[in-house]
């Protein structure tokens, strides 16, 4: 019999989110495999609940034939020899976690990352996605208006969004925040602060997510490059969204015509054309995948030349937090419960809260945590079709030989101590 052992979370208290909730384990039970639970006291399905279906508790998962947790596994409980799947953080060479992959490769674990199981499209299927767009939305509306308040002494009806972890669900937010946006429809924002524009980075997953946590207020569409005209001729109680795609984002640095399929090919011959546009920015959303091979979108360049100009810019919501990546001002990563910090672009020093000369960033860096039953049922659900085909899988041979379905081929990064081929980038930032 095969056993599936899934790990206990310790990344930090708000990490309660589960990769299996207990209907898959039971269905799992039913089909004749063994699942292991490691005792978890923050865990958002308790241990009982996974006993009830037939689940074993153990710390120890040596004796289990695959191990699966969400986040960062630590290195001291990754067991040698064994398959793993969690979300690794190491494919874009993240400097941090590369003692993290060194240790895999001398244990001679074979790992997988959710965050490359994709279709022939490359489209995940895996992920969180949406609940990072409505739990970052919600977070980044909250710090919009405690900003507001705390540092210009403004008051809007923003002040009334909570913290995304104090509603009990996505449905309790959109609900609760509907309510602020009939009130914002029906008395307008102040002056100080009209038009808002809210520019969306991105159209994937966490865009949709972002876009329908909007979609509760008095939103009107508006296309980047109409936004000058917009600037002119506006609403005091509407709340305009823009969202980029690429050709917005970035321009050829010789001066040529903007080419999608180009832009994917060659990230390094573009650069960021979002100086056009910032001058127009309330809220930046970032929720677009981004590489280092990418230009960076929001450079501090930008901001600092704007910082002393009385700055349209209220708050940044950095929903994909790749720290000093394509949001520069991005310096470090927050918590849900403290998920804003001011950055000075002069000073170039970051200052907890609200209050202070800069830019307030929220960058909160797990954000689905925060709706972590809902996450996790979603999350569990799209996992579920893979994980016969990985526990009976025969890893003593190579991944390319195996019976794998080529949708978690692709997601392997290591096996049996080597970097599989679409992975041997990854050498270069180990040995860094």
């Amino acid at each position: 019999m095969k056993i599936i052992g899934i790990v206990k979370e310790t990344k930090n208290k708000w990490e309660r989110r589960v990769p299996l909730n207990p209907m898959a384990v039971q269905e799992l039970i039913n089909k004749g495999f063994g699942v292991t639970i490691q005792p978890s006291e923050i865990r958002i399905y308790k241990d009982a609940e996974y006993v009830t279906v037939g689940a074993q508790l153990s710390s120890d998962l040596s004796s289990c034939d695959f191990i699966i947790g969400v986040k960062e596994i630590p290195m001291k409980d990754l067991i040698p020899q064994k398959p793993h799947l969690f979300f690794s953080h190491t494919i874009k060479g993240q400097d941090y976690n590369m003692p993290l992959l060194q240790q895999i490769l001398n244990d001679k674990i074979t790992l997988f990352d959710y965050e490359k199981i994709e279709d022939d499209k490359n489209r995940r299927l895996v992920f969180f996605g949406k609940f990072a767009g409505y739990a970052g939305m919600v977070d980044t509306l909250h710090g919009l208006g405690q900003r507001l308040k705390q540092q210009f002494n403004i008051d809007t009806p923003f002040l009334k969004i909570k913290h995304s972890y104090q509603y009990e669900s996505v449905a309790d937010a959109i609900e609760q925040i509907s309510i602020i946006g009939k009130e914002i429809e029906q008395n307008g924002l102040p002056a100080e602060i009209t038009p808002l524009n809210i520019f969306l980075l991105g159209y994937g997953h966490v865009s949709q997510g972002c876009q329908e946590i909007l979609a509760t207020l008095p939103i009107e569409h508006i296309e980047p490059d109409d936004l000058e005209n917009q600037s002119k001729n506006y609403k005091d109680n509407k709340i305009y969204l823009s969202v980029f795609k690429e050709e917005h984002l970035v321009e050829r640095k010789d001066g040529t015509k903007f080419d999608l399929l180009d832009y994917f090919k060659n990230n390094e011959k573009y650069k960021s054309r979002l100086e056009h546009y910032l001058q127009y920015c309330s809220v930046y959303m970032n929720a677009i995948y981004w590489t280092p091979q990418c230009p960076v979108f929001l450079p501090n360049l930008y901001l600092k030349s704007i910082q002393d100009q009385n700055p349209k810019l209220i708050i940044i919501g950095d929903i994909t937090c790749d720290i000093k990546g394509s949001v520069q001002a991005t310096v470090k990563e927050t918590s849900p419960d403290n998920p804003v910090f001011v950055y000075n672009t002069k000073t170039r020093k970051e200052t907890d809260g609200y209050k202070g000369e800069g830019f307030a960033v929220m960058a909160v860096d797990n954000l689905p945590c925060e709706f972590p039953k809902e996450a996790s049922d979603n999350f569990s659900k799209s996992l579920m079709p893979f994980i016969e085909s990985m526990l009976l899988n025969d890893y003593s041979k190579p991944i390319v030989e195996s019976s794998l379905p080529n949708e978690i081929k692709s997601a392997c990064i290591a096996h049996q101590g080597n970097l599989e081929d679409n992975f041997k980038y990854l050498e270069e930032f180990i040995k860094l």
